[in-house]
C-alpha cells in the first residue's frame, strides 16, 4: 500500500502532517517508508516517503499461528544466463564494482556475488503475480486496489540498490523506486496466502505471489544479503520474455548500458 494511494496530495502538500496521519490509519500488513536516504547517483530518485508493494490481498488477515518458521527451499544451481551475466557484468565493470546480485524470475531464485563475481550465496524468493519484464507507467503512483493482476510484475532490469526503512522500523532495499518494488524479508501477516509455505515447497511454480517485490526468507535477507549489500550494491534482473543479452544490450559499454538500463524501466 502507498501513503500516495491512501491520502492523495498529502505528500506534497502537507509533509509535516504526514506521520500523524500514517499512525491514524493503523493498516495492517501496510509497509511506509519515513525516510529515505539521499541517493549517490544522479539517476537516483527524490527523497519523498513511499511504501514498497507488499501483499498480493487488500487486506491482511490475522497473523500466523507462532513456530518455527519453515525453511526456504534450497534453490537451483544457477543457470547459464545467470553464469553467463555475472561474469559479463566483472568483466566490463558494469557493477561498479560492487557486490551484486541476478535474480531468476523462470526460477524464483536470487544469486549473490560479491564484487569479485565470486559466489556469496543463493535463496528462493517470492516474486510479482504476472509475468512480464516492464512496470506500467505510473503504477507507483496508483491506488493499490486499480493495479491489475496482469500489472502485477517484477521488473527486468540493472537497478542500484539502496536501502530504506518503513515507518515500523523494518528495513528494506529499493529494486524499482519509481514503482514502488523493493527486496525485504517475507511477511506472513496473511495466511491465506501461504507465503512461507511457497517458499518452502519444491519448483517456483507457487512462488507468483506478490504485487511485484521480492520477497527473501528472513534469515537469508539478515544473514547474506543486507551484510553483502550495505549501503549500495547492483542487481540484474533476468528478462522472462527475451533473451538477456538483448535486453540488456551487452555489446554497449557499461556507461551507455547503464542510460539504455534507465530507458528500459517505464515508470522510472
Amino acid at each position: 500500500m502507498n501513503e500516495k494511494r491512501l491520502f492523495p496530495g498529502l505528500v506534497r502538500r502537507l509533509p509535516g502532517q504526514l506521520a500523524a496521519a500514517l499512525a491514524a490509519a493503523s493498516l495492517a500488513g501496510c509497509s511506509f517508508v519515513a525516510a529515505r536516504p539521499p541517493a549517490a547517483t544522479a539517476s537516483a530518485p527524490p527523497a519523498v516517503s513511499r511504501p514498497a508493494l507488499a501483499s498480493a490481498a487488500p487486506a491482511a488477515a490475522s497473523p500466523p499461528r507462532a513456530g518455527t518458521p519453515l525453511p526456504a527451499a534450497a534453490p537451483p544451481p544457477a543457470a547459464a544466463a545467470v553464469r553467463e551475466l555475472a561474469r559479463w557484468a566483472v568483466r566490463t565493470g558494469d557493477h561498479e564494482r560492487l557486490p551484486f546480485g541476478v535474480l531468476d524470475k523462470n526460477r524464483a531464485a536470487l544469486y549473490l556475488f560479491g564484487p569479485d563475481g565470486k559466489p556469496r550465496g543463493a535463496t528462493a524468493v517470492l516474486l510479482g503475480s504476472a509475468r512480464g519484464d516492464h512496470s506500467v507507467p505510473g503504477i507507483g503512483d496508483r491506488p493499490i486496489a486499480e493495479i491489475r493482476p496482469e500489472e502485477r510484475t517484477t521488473p527486468a532490469g540493472r537497478f542500484l540498490v539502496e536501502p530504506g526503512r518503513n515507518h515500523k522500523g523494518e528495513d528494506i532495499y529499493w529494486l524499482d523506486y519509481d514503482a514502488a518494488v523493493s527486496i525485504h524479508r517475507v511477511r506472513a501477516n496473511n495466511v491465506r496466502e501461504r507465503r512461507l509455505e511457497r517458499l518452502a515447497s519444491p519448483g517456483p511454480g507457487d512462488n507468483r505471489i506478490s504485487y511485484g517485490c521480492v520477497n527473501l526468507p528472513a534469515s537469508f535477507y539478515d544473514g547474506a544479503l543486507k551484510p553483502l549489500f550495505g549501503r549500495r550494491a547492483v542487481v540484474y534482473v533476468l528478462p522472462e520474455t527475451q533473451p538477456w543479452q538483448q535486453f540488456f544490450g551487452v555489446r554497449s559499454s557499461p556507461a551507455k548500458h547503464a542510460a539504455r538500463s534507465q530507458e528500459q524501466r517505464p515508470g522510472s
